[in-house]
């Protein structure tokens, strides 16, 4: 089973832009981690750019204990033209949740089979230059209890020894919850005893998918 993939960063969308025999070629890619994302990156692009001749995409993205799932598409290009080179070079990247859209202004010169290949795939290929992928991965959560006046310093403490913080929540005790790779709950368990004297231990509370910080 797939533990870590890497992946475009949430919320962020590269743009770029090529021309070929006065036809613009305007790429848009950013992260899609289902169906309805994908569509939606998609018909902003047409929202955006309603009057284009042209909105191919591409998109992969990870599903828990099975193969990706890959679409694209060809928008009215001649088949095989737009779609699948833009989905041969996010494959090629080996980045899933992504989604390309490439909007097409018609320049007026017919560029061939060949021509809209090299297009389509080259503009996809530019623009991955500009995306800066993130990790993420399969991590196991637990939950930590600690009193207040302990929290700040158990806190810088857990993040220094390399320690991902999830969420903390406040109520009479404060209760970080913390990922680790899987198999780390004994290590995890043995630096809480020894920065806590022995008074705080995790609780298991699932595995989850989380994105990894300067890494």
């Amino acid at each position: 089973m797939l533990e870590s993939y890497q992946c475009p960063a949430a919320g962020e969308i590269v743009e770029h832009e090529i021309e070929i025999k006065r036809s613009r070629f305007i790429t848009l890619i950013g992260r899609a981690t289902t169906e309805e994302e994908a569509r939606a990156l998609i018909d902003a692009a047409r929202d955006r750019f309603p009057d284009a001749r042209h909105h191919c995409s591409a998109y992969i993205y990870h599903v828990d204990g099975s193969n990706p799932v890959e679409r694209s598409s060809d928008d009215g290009e001649p088949s095989g033209t737009a779609g699948k080179p833009m989905l041969d070079v996010l494959k090629g990247s080996g980045l899933l949740d992504i989604c390309a859209v490439v909007v097409r202004y018609f320049g007026g010169i017919k560029l061939g089979a060949g021509g809209l290949v090299h297009a389509y795939g080259g503009a996809v290929s530019e623009t991955m230059e500009q995306v800066e992928p993130v990790t993420r991965a399969l991590r196991e959560l637990y939950t930590v209890e600690v009193s207040h006046a302990e929290a700040g310093r158990l806190e810088a403490e857990l993040r220094n020894r390399g320690v991902d913080m999830v969420d903390t929540a406040y109520g009479q005790a404060v209760t970080f919850t913390v990922s680790v790779e899987p198999g780390g709950k004994e290590e995890l368990a043995a630096t809480l005893a020894a920065l806590t004297q022995g008074e705080a231990e995790p609780k298991e509370a699932g595995t989850a998918w989380v994105e990894l910080s300067g890494r």
